[in-house]
């Protein structure tokens, strides 16, 4: 009890520079871009985004089509591809399906995939994008903070997100590494994020 008397007695002399700074604690979430392309319209109807690996980066280029972008993560080459529920690709071992995506109306789409990767602990800068985001975590498990509370998507799992221009903020929240495919609908002809604030 003396001791931490003493400790208390200490912190209030010499103030806060003995207390670890929020900006200290929190490391920044790793974001890389895999592939991106613009396109001039979406598919019709509901969207999905099917995510499948290839063998090769050559043989998921051969099918990928309009709608579809090839990235390498994870020593895998992953083809990801917007559409309809049930889809398939010649080639390609379906991992999983996700949606519906929210829709977004734009002159020009910009469809993205990153790669989010960190320690536990790490994340970004409340932000927001103009369309929807969406997760596929391969390994650790990801939190997603928006007005509505958190959602947590644990390896393996698959998470549609939000529609655009909601205030978001992800971290690595598992008690392993982050490693998370994202995948983006975006009003090609707006910036790809912008920093915003919880209400």
């Amino acid at each position: 009890m003396t001791r931490f008397l003493i400790s208390f007695i200490l912190v209030l002399a010499l103030g806060p520079s003995l207390l670890p700074s929020a900006a200290v604690a929190q490391t920044p979430l790793v974001i890389t871009k895999l592939a991106e392309k613009k396109v001039a319209e979406l598919p019709p109807g509901q969207l999905f985004w099917r995510i499948e690996r290839f063998t090769t980066r050559g043989q998921a280029q051969a099918v990928a089509g309009t709608w579809g972008l090839v990235a390498e993560s994870a020593g895998k080459v992953w083809l990801f591809t917007l559409g309809p529920a049930g889809g398939s690709s010649v080639g390609g071992t379906k991992v999983a399906e996700v949606g519906p995506i929210p829709r977004v109306i734009a002159p020009q789409y910009l469809l993205r995939i990153n790669a989010a990767s960190g320690t536990p602990g790490s994340t970004t800068p409340v932000h927001t994008h103009p369309g929807s985001e969406t997760f596929f975590v391969l390994a650790g498990a990801q939190s997603v903070r928006t007005p509505d509370g958190v959602m947590v998507v644990k390896a393996g799992q698959v998470e549609p997100g939000h529609g655009a221009g909601v205030p978001m903020q992800v971290s690595a929240s598992g008690s392993a590494d982050l490693h998370a495919l994202v995948m983006f609908v975006l009003d090609g002809t707006k910036p790809f994020s912008s920093p915003a604030n919880f209400p």
